[in-house]
């Protein structure tokens, strides 16, 4: 079985060429990673996976079913979460709340049943419990505990990524994209954001598919890379044969001595 691959994508806005012939696969348990300069496509192509955006051509298939087009909410109900670039949580919700929020695919009793049906001995109540357990894993694994019941709009912006984070592994996904997890973190955050990616593939066997512009990042736990850059595929392979790619340094123009210092 085909855990997820993307054949022949291509999606264009008016006479605008946004992606044009992406392939890739990725094996289960795996991090890889997208790069390429700013407006390579990255996000499009997230979106593109995701449901918000329907391609023009080519297929997006996650363990054998063809999922290019369908909905955001029957995306996420298969099994694939993502983060976003510009952080997307209920700032006047505690970090809990939050976390709950994205337990919405797996509450059964919802919103109006759940109000009329008090107490810990109800299914509701029992729900409830189940749910805020789940969320509780959550808050150790990223070690969000100090600001558990803190509204997320007054966290500094590295614990918002976090939340967000939590937010996503709240799904419970197969598979999770992560757009920019390192953007406008300091040098600590980002080492912290790249422990907790690889405890989410090591403890809880998630699939991560990860954009990212700091390249120590992607070249640290990256086991393959895909480069883009106008919408194209450049390159794929190992980290080492991305970071000696004359193309993709060329792609990145000054941004070519990152590379060579995550070497």
């Amino acid at each position: 079985m085909d855990f997820f691959k993307v054949e022949g994508l291509g999606i264009s806005f008016g006479g605008l060429v946004a992606l044009a012939d992406i392939n890739f696969q990725v094996e289960k348990g795996a991090i890889f990673a997208i790069i390429g300069p700013n407006g390579a496509g990255k996000t499009t192509l997230f979106n593109c996976i995701n449901g918000i955006y329907k391609p023009n051509r080519g297929r997006i298939v996650f363990k054998d079913k063809a999922i290019q087009g369908k909905r955001p909410d029957r995306v996420a109900k298969m099994g694939i979460a993502r983060t976003f670039q510009n952080i997307e949580l209920f700032s006047h919700m505690s970090t809990m709340e939050n976390l709950m929020a994205g337990r919405h695919n797996f509450m059964k009793t919802g919103l109006f049943r759940g109000s009329f049906m008090w107490g810990r001995r109800s299914f509701a109540g029992r729900e409830e419990i189940s749910h805020r357990r789940k969320v509780e894993e959550i808050i150790d694994l990223l070690d969000l505990q100090s600001v558990r019941n803190k509204f997320v709009g007054a966290l500094p912006y590295g614990t918002q990524k976090q939340v967000e984070l939590g937010r996503a592994l709240a799904l419970e996904p197969e598979l999770l994209l992560l757009d920019e997890p390192c953007a406008g973190m300091n040098s600590e955050e980002k080492q912290d954001m790249i422990f907790w990616v690889k405890d989410i593939q090591d403890e809880l066997g998630v699939t991560i598919l990860l954009i990212e512009h700091d390249m120590k990042m992607v070249m640290d736990i990256s086991e393959r890379i895909l480069v883009i850059n106008f919408g194209r595929p450049i390159m794929e392979g190992g980290p080492e044969e991305v970071q000696k790619n004359p193309e993709v340094l060329k792609a990145y123009l000054g941004e070519d001595e990152v590379i060579n210092d995550a070497a």
